[in-house]
C-alpha cells in the first residue's frame, strides 16, 4: 500500500508539474550571428526591450523604452466633421459611395494629423577586437528563465555573454565572462538614430541623451536619457568621449538605464536624468547573480502557471530557424509548443502591470518611423495581442490594456462631442500613446468608429474570466459610455428600417469584396455584431453594478432595430448588408466573422446556418495570407472545431520568412511574426488559438480537446483559465482525455462537455521510466506498478440538464438570420458529447479520468 500511494503521488506530479522537466526545450537556439534585425532575440520587462545580436566582435543591443514616442500630448479631434455626417450619410444610402468617401476623406478624417509613431531609443555597441574569428557558435533565448545566452571561442578561450532585461531592478544587465582570466577587452558606447541626441561622460559613465522627434505638426517633446556603468573583476575599465574602455578584465557586468520625462497621456513633467540615475544606481550595487534570481522570480511567477507538452524528438537538437523551415515538411510537437509559450513570453516581456500595453510591435522596434508608426491599431490588432491573456492564466499582463480603455474613455468623450455631437465616447481604428482618437488616414480605412465597442467587449471578457465585480464596476462606466455614443450616433437607414452605424467600414477591405460597389457602406456585418455584442454586455453589466430599467429598456429597443445577420448568395456570412461578396476575394481582413472569435454569436449548436456560412466565407478567403490574419484563422477553424484545419494554419504561420526564402506572411528566424514585415499579434494570435484547439468556455459549458489536432494525439496541459474561474490540467491519450484537474479560483457551477465519459476513479499503468497510462498497451514498455485512484471527497459530478446555472458562462440569442434562396447550407454534424455539472466551492480541487 505505501509503495503504491508513492506511485501515485510521483504520478500525479508528473501530471501536474509536466512541463517543469521541458525547460531546456523551451529555448530558442541558433548556430550563427543574427545578421538582420529579424534574426536578433528579443528581452523585454514590460518597459525595456532589447534585441541581442550576438555578433562575437560587436554585439549590438537595439534597446527600446515603452515611452519614447514621437510627438507629445494633443488631441486630432475637429468640429469640420460635424457638416460633413449627414451629407456623407445621405451619399451612402442614395449609393453614391465614391463621393461619400471622398467627402469624409476630406472633412471627417483628422485634419491635424495620424497619430504619432512609436519609437527606438537607439544601440549599445560592445565591440571585440580580434574575434572575427570563432568557431564553436551558440546563441539562444531561453524563454522559461527570459535570458539571452552567446557563447563561441577565439584561440581557444571560450567567451560567453547573459543578457536579461531586469523585471525587479528595471535595467539591462549584461555579464560577459571568459574561460581564461584577463581575456576581456572591449569598447562600449550608445547611439540612436534619432536627431536630436547627445553622447557623454559622467564619472565611469557613458550618457545617451535624447529628445522624441517632431511629427506631422506635432512638436516633439518626450526627453530621455540612457546610462550605462560597468563592474569589472580584474583589469581595468575608463571612461570618456561618451565610450567605455575595458581592458584585460577577468570578467564583467554591464549595467544599462533609460528613463523618460512621460508621466501619463498627458503629463510629460518627470526628470528622465534623476529616474535614470536612480535606477543605474539601485542596480549598479547588486551583483549579476543577485539581479538574475529577483528577475527570474519575477518572470516564473507567470510563465511558469502554464506548461504544455506534446511529446519529445530529437528535431530540438536543431536550430530553431531550420526547425521553422521545416516545420510544414516533419512533425515537430516540441516546436509548436514552443511557439505557444513564446506568445505567453512576449506578452509577459511588453505588458506588465503599470506601464504600457504591447503596441503593434509589443516593445521591439528599431526605427524612428517604423511601419505603421508601431501604434495601437484597434479594427483587430490591438486586441488581438490580449487574446492570451486571460486563457494562458496572465490576467495581469492585461491591465496596461485596461487602463488604455479609461484614457481612451476621456479622450474620445472630446472627439465624440466635437465630431458628432454624440454623448459618450467614440474610437476610430487607431491610437497612440497620446490617445487620439480621431479617425486618422483615408476613409477607406480609417472611417470606423466601432473601436469603442470592441475594446469593452475585452474589458467584459476579462470579467466572464474572473467573476471580479469590483473590477466590473470600474470598466462599467466605460462600456456605458461607449454604448452610450452609438445610441446617438445610429440612425435609421431609410433603404432597410435597420438602426445602424453610419457612415463605417468592414476593416479594411476596401473594395467591398472585390466589387468595387463600396468601401464605407451602412450597417456592416461586423459593426452589428460588435455593437449587439455591446449593448448585450452592458444589460449584463448594468443589472449587477447599476441597475437601471429605463436605461436597459433604451438598449433593448436600440437591438431590436438593429439588422440580423444574412447568407448570401454564395452559401456565404455576408460582409456588408448587400450581398457584395466575391468569393474570390482573399483579402486578409474577415472581419464579419468576429462574430465567429472573438464573440460567440455565431455557433455550431445555436445558429448552425451561420455556422455554416462562416465556414465558407473562411474557405474563400484561404489560409494563407499576412501572419496576423492566419493567428485569427487559426482562432476560426478551432471554433469550426476542425482542428486539422487550424493545424494546417499553423504550419502555414511556422513557414520560414527570410528575403531569400519566402515573401508575404510567415514567421521569421527569431520566432517573431512576419505581417511582413514584423507585427506581433500574429504571435500573440497563434497562442490563443492553439488554447482553443484544447479548450473552449465561449459558450454554456467548458469543452474539452474541441479542436485537437489528429496528429497531436497524446499530450497534456496545465494551467488554462476558463470562463468562470476554473483552471484545467488535462492529459489526453488516443485525442481523448484521460485525466483531468479542475481548480475553481471563485466557486460556482463547473459544465464540463466532452466526447468521452468521466468517472473519479480509475485504474492507471506505470512504466519502469515513470510514464503512465490507461492500458499497458499504450506504455509500450515493462510495467513498474498499477494502482486505482481514490476519489476526493465531496465531488458531486452529475449530467447536465437546462441551462448552466453559472451567470459567467452564457448562451447569446442572435436574430434569426436572413438566407439568400441560393444558399445552399449542410447540416451540422457534431460528434456525440458528454455533459457534466459539478458544483465547486473556491479553492477546491478535483481529478477526474476519462472513461
Amino acid at each position: 500500500m505505501k509503495l503504491r500511494n508513492k506511485i501515485t503521488a510521483i504520478c500525479f506530479g508528473i501530471f501536474s508539474f509536466a512541463g517543469t522537466a521541458q525547460n531546456n526545450d523551451l529555448k530558442l537556439w541558433y548556430d550563427k550571428p543574427a545578421a538582420i534585425w529579424n534574426e536578433a532575440l528579443p528581452l523585454g520587462n514590460g518597459r525595456l526591450g532589447a534585441m541581442v545580436f550576438g555578433d562575437p566582435a560587436v554585439e549590438r543591443l537595439q534597446l527600446n523604452e515603452e515611452t519614447i514616442w514621437a510627438g507629445s500630448p494633443n488631441s486630432n479631434a475637429h468640429s469640420k466633421s460635424l457638416k460633413a455626417l449627414p451629407i456623407v450619410r445621405q451619399l451612402i444610402f442614395d449609393g453614391k459611395f465614391d463621393e461619400a468617401q471622398e467627402l469624409a476623406t476630406q472633412d471627417i478624417m483628422s485634419q491635424t494629423n495620424d497619430g504619432m509613431p512609436y519609437q527606438t531609443f537607439g544601440s549599445v555597441y560592445i565591440s571585440f577586437a580580434g574575434h572575427q574569428k570563432y568557431t564553436d557558435y551558440y546563441r539562444d533565448l531561453d524563454i522559461s528563465n527570459a535570458t539571452a545566452k552567446v557563447k563561441y571561442k577565439v584561440n581557444g578561450v571560450e567567451f560567453t555573454r547573459e543578457i536579461l532585461t531586469a523585471f525587479s531592478d528595471q535595467v539591462i544587465v549584461v555579464k560577459l565572462t571568459a574561460s581564461q582570466p584577463g581575456q576581456i577587452t572591449c569598447n562600449v558606447f550608445m547611439n540612436s538614430p534619432i536627431d536630436k541626441t547627445v553622447a557623454s561622460t559622467e564619472g565611469n559613465q557613458i550618457i545617451l541623451s535624447g529628445l522624441g522627434t517632431n511629427f506631422e505638426g506635432v512638436k516633439g517633446k518626450v526627453k530621455f536619457q540612457g546610462r550605462l556603468s560597468a563592474k569589472n573583476k580584474g583589469g581595468e575599465i575608463n571612461a570618456s568621449n561618451g565610450v567605455l574602455s575595458i581592458n584585460k578584465a577577468d570578467e564583467v557586468t554591464l549595467y544599462i538605464s533609460i528613463a523618460t520625462n512621460f508621466k501619463n497621456y498627458k503629463d510629460i513633467s518627470g526628470d528622465e536624468i534623476a529616474k535614470s540615475k536612480e535606477f543605474l544606481a539601485k542596480a549598479v550595487v547588486k551583483d549579476f547573480e543577485t539581479i538574475k534570481k529577483d528577475h527570474v522570480a519575477h518572470y516564473q511567477k507567470y510563465f511558469n502557471r502554464v506548461s504544455f507538452d506534446l511529446g519529445t524528438n530529437e528535431l530540438a537538437k536543431k536550430p530553431t530557424n531550420e526547425r521553422i523551415r521545416d516545420f510544414s515538411k516533419q512533425f515537430d510537437p516540441q516546436l509548436a509548443s514552443l511557439y505557444f509559450q513564446f506568445g505567453r513570453y512576449l506578452l509577459i516581456s511588453s505588458s506588465q502591470p503599470g506601464g504600457q500595453p504591447a503596441n503593434l510591435q509589443g516593445i521591439w522596434n528599431d526605427m524612428v518611423t517604423p511601419p505603421w508608426d508601431s501604434k495601437y491599431t484597434t479594427n483587430i490588432n490591438a486586441e488581438m495581442n490580449y487574446w492570451p491573456a486571460e486563457v494562458t492564466n496572465l490576467s495581469e499582463m492585461h491591465e496596461p490594456f485596461i487602463q488604455m480603455a479609461k484614457e481612451l474613455s476621456v479622450t474620445g468623450a472630446e472627439t465624440a462631442k466635437m465630431m458628432y455631437n454624440a454623448n459618450g465616447w467614440v474610437l476610430h481604428h487607431n491610437t497612440d500613446i497620446w490617445r487620439v482618437t480621431a479617425p486618422v488616414d483615408s476613409a477607406a480605412s480609417g472611417m470606423w468608429p466601432t473601436g469603442g465597442a470592441w475594446v469593452s467587449q475585452d474589458l467584459w471578457e476579462r470579467y466572464l474570466y474572473t467573476g471580479d465585480k469590483n473590477y466590473l464596476k470600474e470598466i462599467y462606466p466605460v462600456m456605458k459610455g461607449a454604448a452610450d455614443f452609438f445610441l446617438d450616433f445610429m440612425i435609421i437607414d431609410p433603404n432597410t428600417g435597420y438602426l445602424v452605424v453610419v457612415p463605417s467600414s468592414s476593416p479594411e477591405n476596401t473594395h467591398a469584396g472585390g466589387t468595387g460597389k463600396a468601401t464605407i457602406a451602412s450597417g456592416t456585418t461586423m459593426d452589428n455584431q460588435l455593437v449587439f455584442d455591446l449593448f448585450t454586455n452592458v444589460i449584463k453589466a448594468s443589472k449587477i453594478v447599476s441597475p437601471d430599467e429605463n436605461y436597459i429598456k433604451k438598449i433593448k429597443e436600440a437591438l431590436a432595430k438593429m439588422p440580423p445577420m444574412k447568407v448570401g448568395k454564395h452559401s456565404q456570412l455576408q460582409e456588408w448588408q448587400e450581398d457584395w461578396d466575391n468569393p474570390e476575394d482573399k483579402h486578409r481582413h474577415v472581419s464579419h466573422l468576429y462574430g465567429l472569435f472573438p464573440s460567440n454569436q455565431i455557433s455550431p449548436i445555436k445558429t448552425p446556418e451561420l455556422f455554416e456560412a462562416a465556414k465558407n466565407s473562411l474557405n474563400y478567403r484561404g489560409d494563407e495570407s499576412t501572419g496576423w490574419s492566419m493567428g485569427w484563422k487559426v482562432c476560426w477553424w478551432a471554433r469550426l472545431l476542425d482542428g486539422d484545419h487550424a493545424y494546417k494554419l499553423l504550419q502555414d504561420q511556422l513557414h520560414l520568412v527570410t528575403a531569400e526564402q519566402r515573401k508575404g506572411g510567415g514567421t521569421y528566424p527569431n520566432m517573431l511574426d512576419a505581417h511582413q514585415p514584423f507585427q506581433i499579434d500574429g504571435n500573440f494570435g497563434c497562442t490563443a488559438g492553439i488554447a482553443e484547439m484544447l479548450m473552449q468556455s465561449q459558450e454554456d459549458a467548458i469543452q474539452l480537446l474541441p479542436a485537437l489536432p489528429s496528429v497531436w494525439k497524446n499530450g497534456n496541459i496545465k494551467g488554462l483559465v476558463t470562463r468562470g474561474g476554473f483552471v484545467i490540467d488535462m492529459m489526453w491519450e488516443n485525442n481523448k482525455v484521460f485525466m483531468l484537474k479542475i481548480h475553481s479560483k471563485i466557486g460556482g457551477n463547473c459544465r464540463l462537455r466532452l466526447e468521452n465519459k468521466l468517472v473519479t476513479e480509475h485504474f492507471t499503468y506505470v512504466s519502469r521510466d515513470g510514464r503512465q497510462a490507461s492500458s499497458p498497451q499504450l506504455l509500450g514498455a515493462p510495467i513498474y506498478d498499477t494502482y486505482k485512484s481514490r476519489p476526493e471527497k465531496g465531488i458531486n459530478i452529475r449530467k447536465a440538464k437546462g441551462k448552466n446555472p453559472n451567470p459567467l458562462f452564457y448562451d447569446v440569442e442572435v436574430k434569426k438570420p436572413i438566407i439568400a434562396k441560393e444558399a445552399k447550407l449542410p447540416k451540422v454534424e457534431l460528434p456525440k458529447y458528454n455533459e457534466y455539472d459539478i458544483e465547486m466551492k473556491a479553492g477546491q480541487t478535483f481529478t477526474f479520468y476519462g472513461n
